[in-house]
This record gives structure tokens, C-alpha cells and sequence, in this order.
């Protein structure tokens, strides 16, 4: 196996830490920037203390200033994993808040993209990127449909972007695209449960906004996974694999049902 450089942003908390980790204990020299700056304090001393070659530090996707430091490093995969969420009902969600959605996971995220191509180009006109979506993107879920409509967005760029560079002949960065589905992050719920900070002051859903908050909760404590130990297999996967397959999901149950409520037309 060979070592790779990795950068992945998003990687203060949830599966963005644990997958930097993981790629560090396999050996591979992992840049993993964090939104806050402790979070990086924590994960550069797990390193030291583990000696893990690992780098860590604040870099706010949205800030272009920050988006320029990875012209620091010379990468070989590019992960995009920082994301953020919201909900609510389309006929009444503050468009204001799908924006800022959309700035984080789909905008901020493509110009660190075009940020990262063009120095792969620049320096080796190879390397790879991959972009983080969700099952959720790809079957959308009442109520989340700023989070899932941000992810959808990201699957047609990332698609469109790995059929564009295939052109280039004299260029080899391969675009994969990772999928997870519900893992018990907390990520799922605080996103979730977003939408009740309005709902039950102010919204069309408002005589039964408390039994949807109740069957919300039901529905993401059963489908939840823990460990996660099978998506920060498909991280290793697009860093490690010979050939960069478009899409790699998990869990394989919820990729499942996911792909069979597509063919059924959900």
C-alpha cells in the first residue's frame, strides 16, 4: 500500500474524526482540518500521543482566506466531508436558512474543490477527490429537505464533474462520491430537531408539530447505526482502492432500501 496525503475538512467531530484517524493508523500522513480551533488542539494531541502523522487545524470552508491554506500542502486525495444541516417544511422554512446550507455543503465545498484540482493539476495532473453526500440526498426525507436537497446538489456535481475530467486525457483526478446513511453522530438529530425552534411558535404543522417531533424520534432511534465502523471502511476504500468506483455507501441495509425506493419511484 501506498502512503497518501489526505486532507479532509470536517474533521473536528462525527465521521470526519474517525475516519482521519483510522486513514493515520493506516499509515497514511492525514491533514485533518477542524471549524473550531480546539477541536484541532484535540485531535494534534491524540496524534502526538499515538504518534499518528497527522496535522490538524482550524479552516472555515467558508472563508476564502482559509480555503487558500491547502495550497500548503501537495495532496493526493482531497476528501470534502465539512457539512452542516437544517430542517423544516418547504411551504414555510426560512429561505435565509436553506442558504446557509447551501453556502456550506454545496458552494463552499466546490471552491475548495476548484481550489484543489487546480493544484493537482499544477503539480502531478493526478490525485483524487472525493465529496461527501448522503443516502438522503438521493431519497429525500419530509421535513429535511434543506440538508437532503444540499446533498442531492452535490451528487449531480460530483457526477457531472468525474464524466467532465475524463476528457482530459493528460489529466488523472479521479471523483468519487461516499454516501453515509444514519449513523448515531448526532449529527442526524441536532439537524432535526432545528426546525422546532420556530415550529412550535409559528408554523402550519403547529396542532400536531409535537407528534411529529414524537415519531421523528422514534424513526431516527431505530434506524440509526453505531459503530461506524462499516462507512469509515468505505473512507479507506476511495483512499486506498486501485480503480475509484463512483459511489460507496453504508450501511448496506439502508443502501438497500434506498436503491429499491428509487426503482419503486419514491
Amino acid at each position: 500500500m501506498n502512503k497518501k496525503t489526505i486532507l479532509i475538512t470536517g474533521a473536528g467531530s462525527g465521521l470526519g474524526k474517525e475516519a482521519a484517524i483510522a486513514l493515520a493508523k493506516r499509515g497514511h500522513k492525514v491533514i485533518a482540518t477542524t471549524h473550531y480551533e480546539n477541536e484541532a488542539k484535540e485531535i494534534q494531541e491524540k496524534a502526538e500521543k499515538e504518534n499518528l502523522d497527522i496535522i490538524s487545524f482550524k479552516l472555515d470552508i467558508l472563508e476564502e482566506q482559509d480555503r487558500l491554506e491547502v495550497l500548503k500542502y501537495d495532496i493526493d486525495v482531497f476528501i470534502a466531508n465539512a457539512a452542516i444541516g437544517d430542517s423544516g417544511c418547504v411551504a414555510e422554512v426560512f429561505v435565509s436558512r436553506i442558504e446557509e446550507v447551501f453556502n456550506t455543503n454545496v458552494f463552499s465545498n466546490i471552491k475548495l474543490v476548484q481550489i484543489v484540482i487546480a493544484q493537482m493539476i499544477k503539480n502531478k495532473k493526478r490525485g483524487r477527490v472525493i465529496f461527501l453526500s448522503s443516502l438522503a440526498g438521493r431519497i429525500p426525507m419530509p421535513f429535511l429537505s434543506p440538508y437532503c436537497a444540499s446533498k442531492a446538489a452535490i451528487e449531480v456535481f460530483a457526477t457531472c464533474l468525474r464524466n467532465e475530467l475524463k476528457l482530459l486525457k493528460d489529466v488523472n483526478i479521479e471523483i468519487g462520491v461516499i454516501e453515509p446513511g444514519a449513523y448515531a453522530t448526532g449529527f442526524n438529530k441536532e439537524n432535526n430537531e432545528k426546525k422546532y425552534t420556530w415550529m412550535k411558535e409559528d408554523s402550519y404543522f403547529i396542532k400536531i408539530v409535537d407528534k411529529i417531533q414524537y415519531y421523528e424520534e422514534k424513526i431516527w432511534n431505530f434506524i440509526e447505526m453505531k459503530p461506524y465502523t462499516s462507512i469509515i471502511k468505505r473512507y479507506i476504500k476511495v483512499v486506498e482502492t486501485k480503480k475509484l468506483k463512483h459511489r460507496y455507501s453504508a450501511p448496506i441495509i439502508q443502501t438497500f432500501f434506498v436503491q429499491l425506493g428509487r426503482m419503486i419511484g419514491m
